[in-house]
């Protein structure tokens, strides 16, 4: 019997849907902490020079690109056909690594990116002009999290 024949086991099904929600909340998760880790920041900027709260709040708003990656990796896996009623196990452990991956890396590097972002916003309050330079620095640990994301899209092309 093909394998196309076959129901999915449960535990497949079981296990993509874990992957896939871990991509989504931990993704999300470090994007909310890497988010507020930028904005308390800002709070404290804001008391220095409230005039810079447009640069202040672009590198606030950094950290939220590894939420994207999570969904965008949830929507690609979902919507490429690899998440059905007929995977195997080994698919359903494929799109949960795939899913674990994406999440911790994405978790981590929000969390980063916001101390750095934190950093560039309380020099910028003390009057020096690092916008530039923390952006720079700022993409460092998100280049992980693009790499990740770019591993979820491959192995959701394999199936």
């Amino acid at each position: 019997m093909e394998t196309a024949d076959v129901l999915a086991r449960p535990g497949a099904l079981v296990l993509g849907s874990l992957g896939l929600a871990l991509m989504i909340a931990l993704a999300g998760i470090g994007s909310a902490i890497g988010v507020s880790i930028g904005a308390n920041a800002t709070i404290g900027a804001l008391k220095k020079n409230s005039e810079a709260f447009g640069t202040y709040m672009l590198l606030s708003a950094l950290p939220g690109t590894q939420g994207l990656y999570g969904f965008a990796g949830f929507f690609i896996m979902f919507s490429s056909g690899s998440f059905t009623k007929y995977m195997t196990m080994l698919q359903g452990a494929e799109i949960f690594a795939a899913g674990l991956a994406l999440g911790i890396v994405a978790l981590i590097s929000a969390i980063q990116q916001g101390r750095i972002c934190a950093n560039g916003i309380a020099s910028i309050a003390s009057g020096n002009d690092v916008f530039a330079k923390t952006m720079v620095l700022a993409v460092f640990p998100e280049l992980y999290a693009i790499i990740a994301f770019a591993a979820t899209f491959i192995i959701g092309g394999s199936f």
